[in-house]
Formats: structure tokens, C-alpha cells, sequence
């Protein structure tokens, strides 16, 4: 079904101020109902899965393929650029240099190096967001501006929160500690849409200056508000509510509803908060992840499936002002700005620890063959070294621009063999050689490794629709 690309944003903000507003009386209405679905095909059988949880890790900006997990050291100088490869712990294959702590993990590892988005839309941020993070191609005319719409195709991690029952006490799909966007909007892809806003992320923020200090307004009582003059308001709400029956008749009020009942069981609850509370590890497991927010948002995703909890997304926080004094002016991962010095001194490290940190902590409490772990992003990097827009090839640290057209995802966990590589890349890292694939097969193989193979479900007039009609999970993986 093609993308309509509409100009009526969905008035995200306010629904993420109401959504958890549960002492404040405010209601919703008139809240955006989805579009009709499109018509499903045979659903694929189901076969045994062993993940009950995904953690998917959002290197957002696009980290440079072929300078990190794809490297090309015998390609000429301006694509194989200034980093060497290094072993690792799964023969035959190689990581960059700077990764030395993943390096010893590597057997853990699936890595899909001929991931692409094959001209299916624009090659810019955005697009590559929409298309990554639903498995649904954005089309060749979609903005780089293009904010979430209520229309939109949901996020893999809101169909996962649909289709498996609901946590007892918990959240189903936790996003942390920085949301896509800012100032209430989110970036194309990451929300649940036409699913209703009962299936979005609990947002949960977390701070640079003090890693340890995550907050989340449905978990957090201000001021003189305590739990049981919450419950006494809630009470007087519902009096109130009965007089507005014919409202609740609308299936986005009660979808609303549905978040503030769970939304004030977790208030009452400090056993569901603790599992938000990183500070409660011993201090040689914090230390072993690393001292920043990033590294104890990776800490706390393992709580939190350690819990239960079906689906946690760690959004890359990155550092504004950390950004600008080291001249990384792209944000992130978005190297067009001294691309190598960006990367070796500041990123990988970052990444590194705590990636590493994860992947061990999952093994020795055995819960990575129950826990999927995914990184990825919304594309990869130039090939060819030297960005327009910082210098070009004659610049003194050349960065990398936007590429879509291939980069690697990284899995493990959930019933995935590990020490694999799935597919390649050309020999500059500019394509999809052997067994390509798109967007849309990463995300069929997160569903299939949740068990998750029925993808029917109804539009708001009752009709049947498929979430994604489009690619299959890469089963070869497992």
C-alpha cells in the first residue's frame, strides 16, 4: 500500500503531555483514527522461537558501515580510509580496530552486511528513519522534513506490544533515554500510528550529567501527590467519566484509557518502578558498561527484559555540546565532519564498552537465547571519503555522507547463531552484492524471532489488513 504523504501532522506533543497526565483530569478527544488497511496475504507458519524480548540499540545519524563492521582494506585509500581490521572471536571475521571489546564478542554475532534500501526512497535521514524502523519503503518523494502521522505504518517495536499479551505490571515497549525527536514531535517510524496510542513507547529520559538519573512522567509523582491521593483522584475521574459516555464510545478515548489505567497501576507499584533503577546494580556491573547515559541505558534495557518486558528501544543520546566542541557538527553518528577522529575518539568508544558489556551480561545470566539484540539505524555512509560539505576529498579529517543504499545490522540473541555473516556488500561497500536484502526482511526476522507470525489485524471500521505484506524473515540466521 503506498505511503500517502499527506500534510496533517499528528499532534504528537499533546498526546505525549496528556498520554501520562493521569492526576490531571485532562481529556482527549477527537483523537486521529487510522485509514483502512490493505489486504493480507497467507500468513507464514509458525515455527518455534526463543526470543520473549528484542532490544533494539538506534545508532541514529547512520554509522559508517565500512568503517566499522564492513571494511574494505583492500580497497583504495580514499574508501578504505585510516582504520585498520582486527580478529575476533569468530574466525574469519573481522571489526574495526577500535572495537576491541566487541572483538571478543564477535561470536555472539549475526552480521547482515547486505542490507540496503535498493532506490525505494530518498537518501536522507528521514526516509531511511520511516523505512527501518516499519520495514515499509518510504517511496521516492518523502521529505527529509516528514514528521510521524497518525496514518503512518507503526513501529516494529508498537506491532511486537500489539500482538503478545500485555506485561502484568510493566510497560510493553519501553524507549529510552531520549526520544526521536524534539519539542513533542517524532521522527517518521517511531510510533505506534494507525495501531493508536495505546501501543506507543513509554518514554523514559535519561540525562548526561548524571547517567543514573532516568525519569519518566508516568512514574514520577510531583510535589505533595502521593500514591494514594492519586488513587483518591482517579476515583473522582471516574464519577466524572460517567457522564461522558458517549465520548468513551470513541475507540481513541478508550485506547487513552487503557494508558491511564496501566500508567497508575506502575505509579502505585515501586516493584515495577525498580526496574527503572540502574542504581540498584552493584557498582562493578555499572562499571563494567561504562559511566555514560548511553552505557546505563544498555544496563537498564537488561533490567527491564531481565522483567519481562517484550520490547526495549535504546535511541543513541547523543551529546550536543560534546558534539560541537570535538567538530562532530553532524550529530551522532552523522560523521560529515572528521569522520575518523569522531568515530576513534569519541563514538566506538562510547559504543564499545557497553555494547560489549550487554552482550556478556545476557550470556551469563542466560538470557540471550531469550532476548534478541538488534542494532541498526537509518542507513550507512558514503564509501568515498570526502564529504562536500566539510571540505570535500581535500579536507584535513574528510567525513562521510548520507548512503542508503547498503549498510550492516548487527543481531544476536533470540535463537540467532552467532559468529555469521549474512550476506555481502560490493567490493567499496557501495551495494548489496550477494543476498540482498531490505528493510523490511530485518524487520520479519524480529517478529519471527518473537514468535510473532500472524501479522492480521483490523482497521478502525473492522477490516482486516496486513502490518507487512512485503519480505520474510532471514530464517537461515537461526
Amino acid at each position: 500500500m503506498p505511503i500517502r504523504n499527506t500534510h496533517r501532522r499528528v499532534c504528537r506533543g499533546d498526546i505525549d503531555r496528556r498520554a501520562f497526565l493521569v492526576a490531571s483530569g485532562i481529556g482527549i478527544a477527537g483523537l486521529c483514527e487510522p485509514p483502512a488497511g490493505v489486504a493480507s496475504p497467507e500468513a507464514l507458519p509458525a515455527k518455534p522461537a526463543t526470543a520473549k524480548s528484542t532490544i533494539m540499540i538506534w545508532l541514529n545519524g547512520g554509522p559508517s558501515h565500512i568503517d566499522l563492521w564492513d571494511m574494505k582494506p583492500d580497497a583504495p585509500r580514499e574508501i578504505r580510509g585510516d582504520f585498520q581490521t582486527v580478529s575476533t572471536s569468530a574466525p574469519g571475521i573481522s571489526l574495526c580496530e577500535h572495537l576491541p571489546h566487541l572483538a571478543q564478542k564477535t561470536h555472539h554475532l549475526a552480521l547482515v552486511r547486505s542490507l540496503g534500501q535498493h532506490g525505494r526512497g530518498p537518501n536522507d535521514h528521514h526516509p531511511g528513519f520511516f523505512y527501518n524502523l516499519t520495514g515499509h519503503p518510504p517511496g521516492e518523494s518523502f521529505p527529509n522534513t516528514r514528521l510521524a502521522l497518525a496514518d503512518d505504518w507503526p513501529f516494529v517495536g508498537s506491532v511486537v506490544a500489539h500482538k503478545l499479551p500485555a506485561h502484568p505490571s510493566l510497560p510493553s515497549l519501553v524507549w529510552l533515554p531520549t526520544k526521536s525527536g524534539e519539542n513533542g514531535v517524532h521522527r517518521p517510524g517511531a510510533i505506534a500510528a494507525r495501531l493508536g496510542v495505546q501501543h506507543d513507547p513509554l518514554y523514559v529520559e535519561g540525562k548526561h550529567a548524571s547517567p543514573l538519573d532516568f525519569r519518566s512522567p508516568a512514574l514520577t509523582l510531583e510535589g505533595d501527590v502521593t500514591v494514594e491521593r492519586l488513587q483518591s483522584r482517579h476515583k473522582l475521574l471516574e464519577l466524572i467519566s460517567d457522564a461522558e459516555r458517549d465520548l468513551e464510545r470513541s475507540a481513541s478515548v478508550r485506547n487513552y484509557s487503557l494508558h491511564q489505567r496501566k500508567t497508575l497501576s506502575m505509579l502505585a507499584s515501586q516493584g515495577s518502578k525498580a526496574a527503572f533503577d540502574v542504581s540498584r546494580e552493584p557498582e562493578s556491573v555499572r562499571r563494567k558498561y561504562g559511566d555514560s547515559v548511553n552505557a546505563m541505558s544498555m544496563l537498564m534495557a537488561r533490567r527491564l527484559v531481565e522483567a519481562g518486558v517484550p520490547f526495549v528501544t535504546v535511541y543513541w543520546y547523543h551529546d550536543y555540546e560534546e558534539d560541537k566542541k570535538r567538530g562532530c557538527l553532524g550529530g551522532a553518528w552523522d560523521t560529515h565532519w572528521k569522520n575518523f577522529s569522531c568515530l576513534k575518539d569519541y563514538l566506538l568508544p562510547q559504543f564499545d564498552q557497553p555494547f560489549a558489556a550487554l552482550l556478556d551480561d545476557l550470556h551469563t545470566r542466560d538470557l540471550l537465547d531469550q532476548t534478541l539484540v538488534v542494532v541498526t539505524s537509518e542507513m550507512g555512509r558514503s564509501p568515498k571519503l570526502g564529504d562536500p560539505r566539510s571540505g570535500g576529498s581535500g579536507a584535513a579529517e574528510p567525513g562521510r555522507d548520507h548512503w542508503t543504499h547498503c549498510q550492516t545490522a548487527l543481531l544476536a540473541g533470540g535463537g540467532i547463531r552467532g559468529g555469521q555473516v549474512f550476506g555481502s556488500s560490493d567490493k567499496i561497500g557501495a551495494y548489496p552484492a550477494e543476498r540482498p536484502v531490505g528493510p523490511e526482511h530485518i524487520v520479519h526476522t524480529i517478529y519471527h524471532a518473537m514468535g510473532i507470525h500472524d501479522l492480521e489485524t483490523i482497521d478502525n471500521q473492522n477490516r482486516p489488513y496486513n502490518l507487512l505484506s512485503e519480505g520474510s524473515p532471514l530464517v537461515e540466521l537461526f
